[in-house]
This record gives C-alpha cells, structure tokens and sequence, in this order.
C-alpha cells in the first residue's frame, strides 16, 4: 500500500551528522571547555618546575593521569582500539602525553608562561598541518604562506626577547608545538570512531608501563617534598590538562571537525596570558601582548586557507 501524506510527515527528517548545525556548534562547545582547562596549564607548569625537576613534572602528571584513565576502561568494559586507531593512539600519546609535556615542561624552567603562550600560539596551525598530511588534504598555497609568516614572526619575537640569540627555553617551546599538534591531529582521528574519552584513557594507558620506573626513580631522588602550592599545580595538570581537558577536546574535534573547531585554541594564548597576570603576578609587556595578537592574526588567516584548500 502506498504510504499516505501523514505517513510521510510523520517520519523523520534523515540528515547525515556534517549536515546538522547542532553538531558544529556542539563541538564548538566541547572544544572551548578544553581550551579553558589547557589555558592553566603552562601557569601550573611553571609552578610546578620551580620545586620539582622538570622531567618528574611532565611524566608524572601523565601517570597519575594513568591511574582514572585504566579504570575507566576497565569499569565500562571498553573495546580495545582496532588496528587503524591503534596507531592514531600510539602517535597522540607519543605526542600529548609524553612529547608535549616534556618539552613545555622543560621550556617553563627559563622562560615566563606568558612569554611560553604566545609561542604555543603556533600550536593550531601545526595541529591543522599534521591533519591534512594525515588525511591526504591538500593545503593550498596561501595556507603554506600564512605558516611561514607565522613561523617568522614567532622566531622573531623569541631573538628579540633573547637579545638577539634563542633561548633554550624557546627551542623547548617550539618542539612542543611540533608533538602536540601532531598528538592533536592523531587523536582527533582516532576519536572519530573511538571516541574522545576512550582516545585519551588508551594513550594513557598504553604509556603508563613505560613512564613508571623513570617516574619512580625521579621522585625517590627528590630534594625535597613538594609544597602544597606545587601539590596543587601537580594535581590540576594531572586531572585537568592531561585528563579531563582531553575528554571534551577530542570529542570537539571529532565532531565540528579539526579545521573548524581548532580555531577555538585561538583564544588560548590570551587567556594563558590572563591566567599569569591576574593569578601569578607575572608581568606581561606590551610587547608581549601586541606579537601575542600578530600571531593569533596569522592563525586566523592560515585557517581559512586551510580550509578552503583542504579536500572534502
């Protein structure tokens, strides 16, 4: 029997997720809450190194970050990634876990946060490269452009800040960029079919046997016990920045998409800036804010270069 008008109304509308706003929008969400949380995190970080050394910092936070992430996998039940997101996972630990938390950790023992959050401003236009090398996008020749505009003025700033030669502190700065934007890419990619939360909880898990000796070792050969201060940043980036943060950025990512949602991480050099003023008394220069601005220019446009070269 042919299926009569209130038959037809009555169905619903079937819409493929790129096409519902709801879902842009909803990852525009997810992706702000997990700048918010990332925003503290060079603050913390900088915190944090002033007591403890550097490396106890960086891979500690990533396995007390372990101990919720196996749990939760274990109290849901949750399947093991397949072969393809397997290697997505691997490069995101690789990348956010160990690589990027390292390196920031490591820049923060001679430079300010404020100073570290405008070079972290190169971070979403790293991230945007990794993703179209992974996804076979081709980046037009503007995007290219904006990059190397970006990279200059970045380089830039760090001489003129150093008198005229890097810091070490900078070249930190800048190997970070690299590792996180391409822990960003892969686990926004592994997040589509697996899931933000499940993403961030494998990489942890899959990490924790290889980070716990060095942590042990690092953390018997402590000087002294942490103060409550620096227990506090040690926790906030533990559970926030290396935990919870992650949970609503992949999940931004995966849904509105990387090229759009990424943008959001335009804000986090401001609001890092802000977090080391009104929360640590560090002074921020004008300078300093004036390249931060310049560089959040030159993302902007290597963005929508990006996204107009890429492949649908």
């Amino acid at each position: 029997m042919p299926p009569t008008a209130t038959s037809l109304s009555a169905r619903p509308e079937t819409r493929s997720p790129a096409t519902q706003p709801h879902h842009r929008w909803d990852g525009y969400g997810y992706g702000l809450m997990g700048v918010l949380i990332f925003s503290l995190t060079l603050p913390m970080s900088r915190i944090a190194v002033a007591e403890l050394h550097p490396l106890l910092v960086g891979l500690g936070r990533a396995l007390a970050a372990a101990v919720p992430a196996i749990l939760l996998l274990w109290l849901t039940r949750s399947r093991r990634p397949n072969r393809d997101e397997w290697r997505a996972v691997i490069l995101a630990a690789l990348g956010v876990v160990v690589g990027w938390p390292l390196a920031s950790t490591l820049a923060m023992r001679t430079v300010p946060s404020a100073h570290g959050a405008v070079i972290n401003g190169l971070l979403p236009l790293c991230t945007a490269a990794f993703a179209a090398l992974g996804s076979g996008e081709r980046p037009s020749g503007r995007f290219w452009l904006w990059a190397l505009a970006g990279a200059a003025l970045v380089v830039g700033f760090a001489l003129r800040e150093g008198g005229g030669a890097p810091q070490p502190g900078d070249l930190w700065l800048l190997l970070a960029v690299l590792l996180g934007g391409m822990g960003y890419a892969q686990g926004a990619q592994a997040a589509r079919t697996l899931g933000g939360w499940r993403t961030i909880c494998w990489a942890l898990a899959i990490s924790a046997p290889f980070i716990v000796a060095p942590v042990g070792w690092l953390a018997w050969h402590a000087p002294t016990a942490p103060s409550p201060l620096t227990w506090m940043a040690l926790g906030y980036l533990s559970f926030f920045s290396m935990f919870i943060g992650f949970f609503a950025w992949y999940r931004g990512l995966a849904q509105g998409g990387i090229a759009r949602v990424g943008q959001v991480q335009l804000l986090q050099p401001f609001l890092t800036v802000l977090a080391a003023a009104l929360l640590f008394q560090e002074t921020v220069p004008a300078s300093t804010l004036l390249c931060a601005l310049a560089v959040i220019a030159v993302i902007a446009g290597g963005r929508r270069a990006a996204v107009r070269g890429a492949r649908p």
